[in-house]
C-alpha cells in the first residue's frame, strides 16, 4: 500500500470548507441539468483550492458513487436501465480505472510527497492534459450539435445514427444483443467503449461523457436509456475507483461529504431546470461552461511545467495563474448556476401565476 503523510492533505478552514460546498453545490446544479456528475467543474475546482490532483479525483470519484447509485434506482424505476449492457460494460470499465489509478499514482510518487516544488505536479499536469484534451472535443461537439439542432420554432434533431449504422455493417463477431436497448453491438466495440469509460473515469472522473455519447451515437440506443444505463455503471464504476483509490490512501472523506453537502441540494433545482429549459439551449450553456473549465485547466498548467523544471519563469507569478485559474473556474461554474436557477425561478413564478389566475376563475364560477 503507498505510503502517505498527512502533509498530502490541504488544512481545511472555515473559508476552504464553504468553497468546497460551493464546489458540490454548482456541480451538483450542473449534473442534474445535464445528467453528468459535475466531475469536470467539481475536479478542477479542488484543484484550484490547493488539492493535488490526484486526490481530487479520488475524492470526487467516491462523491460521485453515491449520486449515481440514487439516480440509477430513479432511471430504473422508469425503465431506462440495460443491466446486461451495463454488466458487459462494468467488465472491461474495470480495466481501465485501474490502468488510470496506476497512472496517476506512479506520477504522484515521482513527483514527490507533498505540495512542495514538484509534489504531486506530474500527476497533476497529466490530469490537466487529459481533462483539457476531452472535454474540449465535448465542448466543441456540444456546441455544434445545438447550433445545427434548428431554431426556436424549428424541430428538433435527433442523434445521428451514422456511426451506428456504420459500426454494425462491420459485422465483427461476437455481436450481443441487449433487450432494454434494443440493439445489438460487438464485444469488441463493447470492450472499446468500457476501457475508454473506466480510464476516463479513473482519470479525471468523468466517464459519462464518453459513455452516454458512446451509447447514443455508436451503439444506437435512446438516449433516456443511455443516461439510465450509465448512471447504473457508474454506481459500480465509482465503488470499484473509490476503493481503489482508498487502497492506495488517495481518498479525502473530508472533501466528498462536504461536495455531498453542496450536490445533494444543489441537484434537485438542476433537475427541474432540465424540465424548463429547452434542449438546443441545455447543449449550449453545458458546451460554454465546459470550454471555460477547459481554459481554467489550461491557464493553471504552466505551474506544473515550472515545477517539473520544464520551463523557467519567476515563480511569483504562480500565484497570479492560480488566481486567474480559480477565476475562470467560478465565473464558467456561477455564470452557468445562475442562468439555470433563473429559469427555475421564472418558471415556478409563472407556474404560481397561473395556480392564482384558475383560483380565481373557479370561485367566479362558484
Amino acid at each position: 500500500m503507498h505510503e502517505l503523510s498527512l502533509v498530502n492533505y490541504i488544512d481545511i478552514d472555515l473559508i476552504t470548507a464553504l468553497q468546497v460546498v460551493l464546489l458540490g453545490f454548482i456541480g451538483g446544479i450542473l449534473s442534474g441539468f445535464i445528467g453528468s456528475g459535475g466531475a469536470f467543474f467539481m475536479t478542477p475546482g479542488m484543484m484550484n483550492l490547493g488539492v493535488e490532483g490526484v486526490f481530487a479525483v479520488a475524492s470526487n470519484i467516491t462523491h460521485k458513487f453515491g449520486k449515481a447509485l440514487i439516480g440509477s434506482r430513479k432511471h430504473g424505476e422508469a425503465g431506462n436501465v440495460d443491466k446486461k449492457l451495463a454488466a458487459f460494460l462494468l467488465v472491461t470499465a474495470v480495466i481501465g480505472i485501474q490502468i488510470a489509478v496506476w497512472i496517476n499514482s506512479r506520477l504522484f510518487e515521482g513527483g514527490g510527497g507533498g505540495h512542495g516544488e514538484g509534489g504531486g505536479a506530474g500527476a497533476n499536469l497529466y490530469i490537466s492534459l487529459v481533462f483539457a484534451l476531452v472535454l474540449s472535443v465535448v465542448a466543441v461537439s456540444l456546441l455544434r450539435d445545438a447550433l445545427r439542432s434548428g431554431g426556436d420554432d424549428g424541430e428538433e434533431v435527433g442523434p445521428s445514427r451514422r456511426i451506428a449504422e456504420f459500426v454494425s455493417s462491420l459485422h465483427l463477431p461476437p455481436v450481443i444483443h441487449f433487450g432494454v436497448a434494443d440493439t445489438r453491438v460487438s464485444l469488441w466495440v463493447l470492450m472499446t467503449v468500457g476501457i475508454a469509460t473506466g480510464y476516463l473515469a479513473g482519470t479525471i472522473g468523468v466517464g459519462g461523457f464518453i459513455g452516454v455519447p458512446a451509447m447514443i451515437y455508436v451503439f444506437g440506443i435512446p438516449t433516456a436509456v443511455a443516461t439510465g444505463t450509465e448512471l447504473y455503471l457508474a454506481a459500480f464504476m465509482g465503488a470499484y475507483g473509490a476503493i481503489s483509490y482508498a487502497y492506495q490512501g488517495f481518498v479525502d472523506l473530508r472533501l466528498t461529504l462536504l461536495l455531498y453537502l453542496g450536490s445533494l441540494v444543489g441537484i434537485y433545482l438542476g433537475v427541474y431546470g432540465v424540465k424548463v429549459v429547452k434542449e438546443k439551449y441545455i447543449r449550449i450553456v453545458t458546451g460554454l461552461i465546459i470550454l471555460l473549465c477547459v481554459i481554467s485547466r489550461i491557464i493553471a498548467m504552466p505551474v506544473y511545467l515550472r515545477q517539473l523544471a520544464l520551463i523557467s519563469y519567476d515563480p511569483g507569478w504562480d500565484t497570479y495563474l492560480n488566481i486567474a485559474s480559480k477565476v475562470f473556474l467560478f465565473a464558467s461554474g456561477i455564470s452557468g448556476a445562475l442562468v439555470i436557477l433563473y429559469h427555475v425561478i421564472r418558471a415556478y413564478m409563472q407556474r404560481r401565476k397561473i395556480q392564482k389566475t384558475l383560483l380565481v376563475e373557479r370561485k367566479l364560477v362558484a
